[in-house]
């Protein structure tokens, strides 16, 4: 029956690509949103190339060669008699004409001296820079979600061998139970009742294969790989290792502060709102820029194109702009201003005490779980120590099978239990690294 269970599952399932929580972590940095995040800060980039294209020179170029065309029309003219004395105005109608219009021009501008242009260029930057921090801030959390989904991947796959272990467990107490009834040493109910056992075994372990078709799906698709392919999460070394303490609550703090790359695109928030307000005061300045053209225009095209020495203009200005009085729109974005820049210091002040709650909860986490992992190994071992004697005590005749069955249920869930605290106390360490900004600390400073 075992047998065909285990083939009717071969059957279904596809074979399952391995991964290792290394390719889980760099796939994770590169998701949807993680990518997103990348489109933003391309966006910001560009930003600062529009910021500090006003301040180049401005180099402009038109040509044109049309006529124009009057058609007949009545004018009134004033008409005098040789003396100039008597002079009478008579409307006359005038024949068509038309002329020609053949122009070139060529002009630059060049800005010498806007704060404001100049403010805006260095808000674009910082606004950039804010922008790159939460770039990183959204690979670390993809990356974070990826090592969850990986181990959530992790402990299906484990819980299922485990819970394998469970079935052969109550296949071969099953299977004494048996032979102690046809020896005549233990009654019908003995079997009947190991019977059920291995059949509630192995409806647990078909239900959790279910839940590993929905890990499989749910990294796979935060990986950005197809949604149906099958993963099987290769264990990580680390679990085999005695968990590592953790780190200082302290030095966890200073990390975070100096590293975590959420406080720095706050600080740079701040830094941009800063130079907004700049921007706006600039408005009580004046501007200074510096205008130049050269144009050569004539209505006949011969002269136009065969007479280069004609139709010459060259100009050139030095231009002084000062807004006096704009209906005091520049008080009110000055005002503006300072409440965009009060605004990002609040935040950023909210961020760095719910960062410090952060750093302080992962590591508490994170020790409370390393404590757990050793309960758990010793309660394991007392587990399977009570099942090798509960199952000598039926071998002898002097239990029953609610014994050894109760002692292999307390094994199951030592294992288990065992299992959860080991990948937990992972989880937890990663949580504490992203906290203090050093998961990928090569992109994080």
């Amino acid at each position: 029956m075992n047998a065909l269970l285990i083939a009717a599952w071969v059957a279904v399932v596809p074979a399952a690509t391995p991964i290792t929580l290394d390719q889980a972590r760099t796939e994770g940095r590169k998701n949807t949103q993680a990518l997103l995040s990348l489109l933003d800060l391309e966006r910001a980039e560009q930003q600062v190339n529009l910021s500090r294209a006003p301040l180049l020179p401005q180099v402009d170029f038109n040509t044109s060669a049309g006529g124009t065309l009057l058609g007949r029309q009545r004018i009134v003219n004033t008409f005098c008699d040789p003396s100039g004395e008597n002079c009478v105005q008579e409307p006359r109608e005038v024949a068509p004409t038309s002329r020609g219009g053949f122009d070139l021009t060529l002009s630059i501008s060049q800005i010498i001296y806007d704060r404001a242009r100049w403010k805006l260029l260095e808000q674009s930057g910082a606004t950039a820079e804010a922008t790159r921090g939460q770039a990183l801030e959204q690979a670390d959390a993809s990356e974070l979600e990826a090592i969850n989904r990986f181990f959530t991947l992790y402990r299906s796959q484990a819980t299922i061998q485990v819970l394998e272990a469970t079935v052969r467990r109550s296949e071969e107490q099953l299977e004494r139970a048996r032979a102690l009834f046809e020896a005549g040493r233990v009654g019908r109910g003995e079997e009947l009742s190991a019977l059920v056992n291995l059949g509630n075994d192995r409806i647990s372990l078909l239900q959790r294969r279910s839940q590993l078709a929905q890990d499989q799906a749910q990294l796979a698709i935060w990986l950005a790989r197809p949604g149906a392919e099958a993963l099987e999460a290769q264990p990580p070394a680390t679990l085999t290792q005695e968990p590592a303490p953790a780190p200082a609550l302290e030095v966890a703090l200073n990390e975070a502060r100096q590293r975590r790359p959420l406080i720095q695109a706050l600080q740079q928030q701040v830094r941009a709102a800063s130079l907004g307000k700049d921007v706006a005061r600039a408005g009580y300045l004046p501007r200074l820029l510096a205008q130049g053209a050269y144009s050569r225009s004539d209505p006949s095209a011969d002269v136009f194109y065969t007479e280069p020495r004609l139709q010459h203009t060259l100009r050139g200005a030095v231009v002084l702009q000062w807004d006096i009085f704009t209906g005091l729109s520049s008080r009110a974005e000055v005002s503006r201003a300072a409440a965009s820049v009060r605004t990002a210091e609040l935040n950023l002040a909210q961020s760095e005490r719910e960062l410090e709650a952060e750093v302080r909860r992962t590591l508490v986490a994170l020790e409370v779980q390393i404590s757990a992992a050793k309960l758990s190994a010793d309660n394991r071992e007392a587990a399977a120590q009570s099942l090798a004697l509960a199952e000598e005590r039926f071998k002898a005749g002097a239990g029953s099978t609610l014994e050894v069955r109760d002692a292999q249920l307390k094994l199951t869930q030592a294992e288990l239990a065992l299992l959860e605290s080991r990948v937990t106390v992972e989880v937890a360490r990663f949580a504490v690294t992203r906290a203090m900004g050093l998961l990928s600390p090569g992109e994080s400073k």
